[in-house]
């Protein structure tokens, strides 16, 4: 990046408007990363949010409304719903009192919108409406998958309140970053976003550089007693039945290749907990390790050759391309933007012991796809360079 560039945006306003869902201290959702690398590129960052958070299970849960700075110095301001909202709604259709005193008095050059799905994004274009000069951004994670699947969310809530809301602030909105193509598809079939004003925002991740990669190889192998030659598998998250670990296990005990590995981080949830234990205790070669940090996974994933994730999508995917894993998807039109020449899509379960066995045939072909999840990585999904995008 020139000199020029970065004296042309030092020291800019940067608002993100955490209002739609979450924002949660010392993650690494998109949020997250996004606040950390603006601030480290220097400029003043005020995030806004909601006090929904989740708790240490992944279950919704709510924080105190107050101010404080984040471990990295960052000024974040909670507010609770709009107390005339009543309780039952209020978490869905997102109205907060104070909000433009609250943008008025930061002054932001640039404001991205985190989730264009609130009330509260109306406030926003009113804001922009009279401060034409601020640069107003709204990104959009919403699909079929993750929403609007009962009646009365996706024509009650989705279309009869979020679309009008979001139409009647489009036309003070830059550009709506979408960060898939089933999000892209949503926000232009549904809400009926015009796709010139959409635009591709990938989740993202921090590549490693090679020592730092090697390091952490080399001593998450040598604490789970992994070999050097050993190919190594991991899936992570909250594991019900639609992420398919069922499948995961029974195709990896079909394959009886000693130096294989099987690591799963996360949480069996109680629908799959039975059978999935039993099948792990069945095969020495299967390691639950339950939950981690973001930091311990990301050590766990540097260990692992192979990310697993044969059913439903996560955004520990784009960590997993960035610690040089190849990986192996369920065919989503989501997530074919982050395969390329990296990993295999599966269009059915059944497809995944094919895959396993011809890793255990041929690792010439892994060791391929590895490498080019470093250059996507590199290329794509570099958080320091996603973030610049909303400086322009």
């Amino acid at each position: 990046m020139s000199t020029l560039f970065w004296t042309e945006f030092l020291d800019m306003k940067i608002l993100h408007a955490c209002l739609s869902s979450f924002f949660i201290d010392d993650r690494s959702y998109q949020e997250n990363e996004l606040v950390r690398e603006n601030a480290k590129q220097g400029h003043d960052v005020l995030v806004l949010a909601s006090t929904h958070i989740h708790d240490e299970t992944g279950k919704r849960a709510y924080c105190e409304p107050g101010e404080y700075q984040t471990a990295e110095g960052t000024r974040v301001i909670r507010l609770p719903y709009h107390p005339r909202i009543p309780k039952r709604l209020a978490p869905s259709l997102r109205y907060y009192r104070g909000v433009y005193k609250i943008i008025e008095d930061f002054q932001p050059d640039v404001i991205l919108f985190h989730g264009i799905c609130a009330g509260e994004i109306a406030t926003f274009a009113r804001y922009h409406r009279n401060n034409p000069d601020v640069v107003l951004y709204a990104d959009t994670h919403t699909d079929f998958i993750n929403s609007a699947r009962g009646f009365v969310s996706k024509w009650g809530l989705h279309y009869l309140f979020y679309r009008p809301v979001i139409l009647r602030a489009l036309p003070e909105i830059k550009k709506v970053l979408s960060i898939t193509q089933m999000t892209t598809d949503f926000a232009h079939d549904f809400y009926g976003i015009p796709k010139q004003k959409i635009e591709f925002f990938p989740l993202g991740g921090h590549p490693l550089a090679d020592k730092t990669y090697t390091q952490k190889r080399d001593t998450a192998r040598k604490a789970l007693g992994i070999g050097e030659k050993q190919i190594v598998f991991i899936q992570s998250g909250k594991q019900n039945a639609s992420k398919k670990l069922l499948v995961s296990l029974k195709a990896f005990l079909e394959t009886a290749d000693p130096s294989f590995r099987f690591l799963i981080v996360g949480i069996i949830m109680d629908d799959i907990r039975q059978e999935a234990e039993a099948l792990i205790a069945s095969d020495t070669r299967i390691d639950h390790l339950g939950w981690k940090s973001p930091q311990e996974l990301e050590d766990l994933l540097c260990a692992s050759d192979v990310y697993l994730q044969p059913g439903s999508q996560s955004s520990t995917m784009q960590t997993a391309v960035c610690c040089r894993c190849a990986v192996i998807l369920e065919d989503l039109v989501s997530l074919r933007s982050y395969v390329d020449g990296n990993g295999w899509m599966l269009g059915d379960p059944s497809e995944l012991l094919p895959v396993l066995k011809s890793i255990s045939d041929d690792t010439a072909e892994l060791r391929a796809k590895q490498d080019r999840s470093t250059q996507l990585a590199v290329e794509v999904l570099d958080y320091s360079k996603i973030s610049q995008r909303i400086l322009k």
